[in-house]
């Protein structure tokens, strides 16, 4: 709950810090907590986790819906893809069977590392519109950025569709890595539940590309950015759309850094 005034409160820079580091922590200590030392019950950790993961999608896509400051709009949108994270944890052990342990963690594994380069990409545009004395915050100030640089709007537009799950996209790829393990531990209702409230979360996720692409900007101003800047996001987009394309190299890297974990 801490999240949402943190991520707005903070300078971007810090809550671009805020917004990548700590999921890959979480996720690590929830490895080495739960699956390395409680495994024995993971039973009833699991009904936590699904229990979180539910409520996490429930308030984060609907809450996120209602926000205008873009910053606290990708908090509750963090708090939404958390849950996909957990359900990806939670379908690790059907009954006494852990066959397909690896799988369904290296699918949660997946999915934070994409969350990671999704948000911190969307984070830099964020820092890309800001200048001296002004910090773009608000969703209105994306606004007709298609007109100020369509280059960087196209960049912004693909990090949104990844975060709302929408192929050919990374997210959708990790979306769908994290479905196929909730589906393979017999869970299809949550499977449903989880794909309704992707669809909800698409919505204020294409909100933002309708502001950038089709309504006129608040500053007609040309975007000046400096080549650093230009390489680090372009580069960003790029991947986003690679590993959505060919995802498979880093879900094997995954898969097999989770194997090895479960055999030590």
């Amino acid at each position: 709950m801490w999240v949402p005034d943190v991520y707005q409160g903070s300078p971007t820079a810090v809550t671009l810090l805020l917004g990548g580091a700590p999921k890959l922590a979480a996720f690590a200590i929830f490895i080495r907590l739960l699956v390395e030392g409680l495994m024995p019950l993971a039973h009833d950790w699991q009904q936590m986790l699904m229990v979180l993961a539910v409520m996490s999608l429930a308030i984060g896509n609907l809450t996120a819906i209602a926000q205008t400051n873009i910053k606290r709009m990708l908090a509750y949108s963090t708090i939404a893809q958390m849950g996909f994270v957990l359900l990806g944890l939670m379908s690790g052990s059907v009954g006494s069977d852990s066959s397909g342990a690896a799988s369904a963690y290296s699918s949660a594994m997946f999915y934070v590392v994409t969350y990671v380069m999704t948000t911190l990409g969307s984070f830099g545009v964020i820092m890309l519109l800001a200048r001296a004395g002004f910090e773009a915050e608000e969703l209105s100030d994306f606004k007709g950025l298609s007109k100020r640089s369509p280059w960087f709007a196209a960049v912004m537009s693909i990090l949104m569709f990844s975060l709302a799950g929408v192929p050919p996209m990374m997210g959708f790829a990790a979306k769908f890595s994290v479905l196929q393990a909730v589906l393979g531990a017999g869970q299809l209702w949550l499977t449903v539940v989880a794909v309704m409230f992707s669809l909800i979360g698409a919505f204020y996720y294409l909100r933002v590309v309708k502001m950038m692409w089709f309504d006129e900007p608040k500053d007609g101003a040309p975007l000046l950015v400096n080549t650093d800047m230009r390489v680090v996001l372009s580069l960003n987009g790029v991947l986003i759309v690679g590993l959505g394309l060919f995802p498979g190299s880093l879900l094997n890297v995954c898969l097999t850094a989770m194997a090895k974990t479960l055999s030590t």
